[in-house]
């Protein structure tokens, strides 16, 4: 019997590295400083330096943290309306009603799943305040015009960038378009750590200020409470993990995209497939290879039986969650969200998956629809 082919594992695909993560591990516990020490504090200044000239990261202790305390430091809150794209995980609407703001639900384009900026101006109102565009499965959103349209509004703009480090509008990397960038460093997104953590990124100094006070009870100095925060900070172990992961983050993408041209060439005309499209002048780094098919809990079950696991990313779209009927939205208010919901499905994708496992899942998906 073959062995499972993974959605998802932890390979050591760039030799080496495991035993460097190790050692870091180990270097950390023989120092004894574990909070907001030297590796979290060499980190931010690493991935702010990778991201943009001129960037502050601040480390938070996940990215839902990171999307809640950068709302707050722009002064969201009460009252205050937040768009947010329908088809986005249920996290980035947490995250609006955490500062007690209103999350304002708008389709996205239906052949990239990215908010756009056409349909962003249309559920803008005098309360609206800020948008909160999603890098979603990986692909940067036109960043560009969703800048002009904040500006033309005077909106301040948060960028979700929790699965695409590293991905780019017009060569410059997302998370340095908005007043706030949110990154997450969940153990399997493209930059992840060995457990949670985030971060905050930005170039605006109050804001950056706001979150490094923030994140620590409110402190700027020890025991001195300026504001009052919480505890969220990136952990000194996770944070020398990400600096290793972040020297190697371009050579993960890359594998990742080539994986993903294979089954772009490969998977393409195959049965009602739709397969993912990419934006002009963006770019695509794959935390997801999502394709759509009108067959999708049929195919899924017989990847299963073929021992190819996949995921669906989501199986229920935010408005129709149970914890979210207060809302006021129903079935039918955003049909783009519910198709991708019904036919959406994620194929195995991550540095380290071998030629025959991509084969085995090539193979099974044309012979599902040989079948029919």
């Amino acid at each position: 019997m073959q062995e499972q082919v993974p959605f998802f594992a932890f390979r050591d695909f760039v030799p080496g590295v495991q035993q460097q993560l190790e050692q870091a591990l180990v270097h950390v516990a023989q120092r004894g400083n574990f909070i907001l020490g030297e590796e979290v504090g060499s980190f931010e200044k690493e991935f702010a330096s990778y991201l943009a000239e001129g960037t502050t990261a601040i480390g938070v202790g996940n990215g839902f943290d990171a999307l809640v305390i950068s709302l707050k430091a722009l002064g969201i809150g009460a009252g205050a309306e937040v768009i947010v794209p329908s088809n986005s995980y249920m996290a980035t609407v947490n995250a609006v009603l955490q500062v007690k703001a209103k999350p304002v639900l708008v389709e996205p384009d239906k052949y990239t799943y990215n908010l756009t900026a056409a349909n962003a101006e249309k559920a803008i109102t005098p309360k609206t305040k800020a948008i909160l565009p999603v890098h979603l499965y990986g692909q940067a959103c036109q960043m560009d015009e969703l800048m002009q349209l904040a500006h033309k509004y005077n909106l301040s703009v948060v960028e979700d960038c929790a699965q695409a480090h590293g991905a780019a509008f017009k060569d410059q990397l997302i998370g340095t378009f908005g007043d706030a960038a949110a990154f997450s460093f969940y153990p399997t997104k493209n930059l992840g750590a060995m457990g949670d953590g985030g971060a905050i990124v930005t170039s605006n100094a109050l804001v950056a200020d706001f979150a490094q006070q923030y994140r620590n009870y409110g402190q700027k100095q020890k025991y001195i409470g300026e504001l009052v925060g919480v505890n969220s900070r990136l952990d000194e172990l996770q944070a020398a993990i990400l600096r290793i992961k972040l020297q190697h983050l371009h050579q993960y993408n890359a594998e990742r995209q080539r994986l993903a041209n294979v089954y772009l060439q490969e998977l393409n005309g195959v049965g009602d497939l739709l397969l993912p499209q990419t934006a002009e002048s963006c770019s695509h780094v794959y935390h997801i290879f999502n394709i759509r098919t009108k067959q999708r809990d049929a195919l899924q079950n017989y990847l299963r039986e073929q021992g190819i696991c996949t995921a669906i990313h989501y199986p229920v779209p935010v408005h129709l969650q149970p914890a979210y009927i207060f809302l006021g939205y129903g079935a039918g208010d955003f049909p783009v969200a519910e198709e991708l919901a019904l036919t959406s499905i994620s194929l195995p994708l991550f540095p380290g998956l071998t030629e025959q496992e991509q084969e085995r899942v090539i193979k099974a998906v044309r012979e599902f629809y040989q079948d029919k």
